[in-house]
């Protein structure tokens, strides 16, 4: 089934964001919001108070005033100056303590929204990726413009109506003079803000690019191929096209904002220096005061100030706006796999796990990799998926952990649908591990601990799942033991690099951790082993028959000689069964899996035909102490049958 599309953040309304926005101030820190509310209406009424003030001085001077009124006016100008040096700093520090807290719970929805995806398939998409970089970006700086802005516009909307009104009293036609110059400085300023947001979604998958680039550059896992294959200049200079490309598109942005707002000084200049002159001269025929002369000198800064700020920052909101529109709209998405309101409970496991009739593909344009499945892993019994490349073993453990649902058919857990099920409690019933497992920048403890948060404190439960696994001992003998940290990007206890694990050991160190769930329902292996040598192949798989006897569980596995033992063999074919039953079953039927395995024994034998091509395809890339004939007794082959 396609999953629902998210509104594209285009189509969010701008009422909806900034209500959005609103909610994460207030909930923020509502303390802190009122204290910047209230510091920025002071702030915006002080200035107007200070030149009122200072008018009546200077009028007071000149027409010979009372010095007890003149000293008291004196005060007040006083203490509108401490205010003007003390306001601006307490209301730093409020917008610092509710920036913060914005940032802290924007980042906390959006990823809360993210994680309740339960499924695989948005994060596939390169637009969902797209549209996550821009949530995640403007989740840490669009709260803190909108909520800046909106204090700037309501303190330069008091400081405008408090110098409007001496205007009106000096000169009303200068008013309209300005307002009507103010017009196209707002009209220009949205455009911009319009074309900034455009340009940010332009430029995003460059970007994203231009990332990708510079962490293969820089990340340890991709070191070595970097400098084997000398990578280095190619990936440098692909990250430098890019780099090229997104500064060429801010460019023609900047440039276009220089013109535009160059005009707009010229043009505010001009109906600065005009109303100077005005002024000047009503001074000089007596029309007005010295004192008045001030007070319009200050007021037409003050106007035009408050009209700057009030457009620039409204221009400024309104593309932070336009970029919230990606966070609403990833907070805000329903879910790609749908969940019922009221699942059904997950049962124990008693019949078994079945497949009815699957179809599946991983978009409408993609071909399909399951095609009418019908397959039964029946409780308390191990089943075995052979098959090769793009079959669709490891699609098929996808749908069992329900990750996807299936276009067509169901997946049922003792009879019932998966899609009746709550996604979190049908997990928490299986254990798996995947073929593409995860490498954590972790200690090794917390590394297997990941796998059951609830053995956090029970360390013995970590070191069984360590022995089932085979790296117990490999993981004592380390610097710092279970704590030590498993990156070479952080460091560990001691402040020192941590050490890098090989292969193989990160391998099992992915085994220990689904083992770590030893009491689920039901274990899903993909090529559980296919990183390891002969020796470690064997010793891990005999743990895992002992563990899985009388368990249900899937293998994968492309070493057929791994999968002999299992109580049922299934192989797939071009996303269809096209045999399945014991291993001596199957080779007596002298089917596909009879000439999978018999190819795969054929390189461990010294008959094996040098020069057939079909043979040398599949046996080359095995390690020489993966063909010992030894191996053969064992039932271990080479790596010849792919994956998937």
């Amino acid at each position: 089934m396609t999953p629902p599309e998210a509104a594209a953040p285009s189509e969010v309304p701008l009422r909806r964001r900034l209500a959005s926005v609103a909610s994460l101030t207030w909930r923020a820190h509502r303390r802190a919001a009122l204290a910047a509310v209230a510091l920025a209406a002071l702030a915006g009424l002080v200035p107007v108070a200070t030149a009122w003030l200072t008018k009546l001085v200077l009028d007071g001077l000149a027409s010979g005033e009372d010095r007890s009124v003149l000293l008291l006016l004196a005060a007040g100008l006083a203490v509108c100056g401490l205010s003007l040096t003390v306001i601006p700093h307490v209301s730093t520090y409020a917008q610092r303590q509710l920036r913060r807290a914005v940032r802290a719970l924007a980042a906390d929805r959006l990823f809360r929204a993210v994680n309740s995806d339960a499924g695989l398939r948005r994060f596939e998409s390169p637009r969902f990726q797209d549209t996550l970089r821009l949530a995640r970006e403007s989740s840490e700086n669009a709260p803190d413009r909108l909520v800046t802005g909106a204090l700037t516009i309501g303190q330069s909307a008091l400081l405008l109506s408090g110098f409007v009104v001496t205007l009106v009293v000096i000169n009303p036609v200068l008013v309209a003079v300005i307002f009507l110059a103010a017009l196209p400085a707002a009209w220009i300023q949205l455009g911009l803000s319009r074309e900034r947001a455009r340009t940010m979604w332009g430029i995003s998958p460059g970007l994203r690019r231009q990332i990708f680039y510079g962490e293969l550059l820089t990340r340890p896992e991709a070191a070595k191929e970097v400098r084997l294959f000398g990578l280095g200049d190619f990936f440098r200079r692909r990250m430098l096209a890019e780099l090229r490309a997104t500064d060429a598109a801010e460019r023609r942005v900047d440039l276009a904002t220089v013109r535009r707002q160059g005009l707009l000084a010229l043009l505010g200049g001009a109906v600065a220096a005009g109303g100077l002159f005005w002024a000047v001269w009503a001074a000089t025929a007596g029309d007005i005061s010295p004192g008045d002369v001030t007070m319009f000198v200050a007021a037409v800064a003050g106007v035009q100030s408050a009209l700057s700020q009030i457009v620039d920052r409204w221009a400024d909101a309104h593309q932070a706006l336009l970029l919230f529109g990606h966070y609403v709209t990833i907070t805000e998405a329903g879910p790609d796999l749908p969940v019922r309101a009221d699942p059904r409970p997950v049962p124990e496991l008693r019949r078994g796990v079945e497949l009815r009739d699957v179809w599946f593909r991983y978009g409408p344009d993609h071909p399909w990799v399951l095609r009418g499945v019908d397959l039964v892993v029946p409780h308390g019994r191990s089943v075995a998926l052979v098959g090769v490349n793009g079959a669709g073993k490891s699609t098929l453990v996808k749908l069992l952990c329900r990750l996807y649902d299936p276009e067509r058919g169901s997946v049922t857990w003792d009879g019932l649908d998966l899609r009746d099920l709550s996604p979190a409690e049908l997990r928490s019933r299986v254990g798996v591990v995947f073929q593409d497992f995860m490498e954590y920048d972790l200690s090794a403890s917390e590394n297997i601990l990941l796998g059951d948060l609830t053995a956090a404190d029970a360390p013995e439960r970590i070191r069984a799942a360590a022995r089932r696994a085979g790296i117990h001992d490999a993981l004592e003998a380390l610097p710092d033991g279970y704590d030590t940290m498993l990156s070479r990007i952080f460091a560990g206890p001691g402040d020192e690099a941590g050490v890098a694990l090989s292969g193989g050991q990160w391998q099992r160190l992915a085994l220990a951790r689904a083992l770590l769930r030893d009491d689920r329902d039901l274990l899903l292996l993909d090529e559980p082993s296919s990183g390891l040598d002969a020796e470690a192949e064997h010793a891990v798989h005999a743990s895992l028959r002992a563990h899985r006897a009388g368990r249900t569980s899937v293998l994968i596995s492309h070493r057929l000689g791994a999968v002999r033992e299992a109580d049922h063999i299934v192989v797939l074919a071009d996303g269809r069964i096209v045999e399945q039953g014991g291993h001596d079953e199957l080779m007596a039927r002298d089917g596909e899996y009879a000439r999978l395995f018999t190819l795969q024994a054929s390189g461990y034998t010294s008959e094996s035909p040098a020069d057939d091509p079909a043979t040398d395809t599949q046996t080359r890339d095995v390690p020489a102490d993966d063909r010992a004939p030894e191996a053969a007794a064992d039932g271990r082959v080479p790596e010849a049958v792919a994956e998937r």
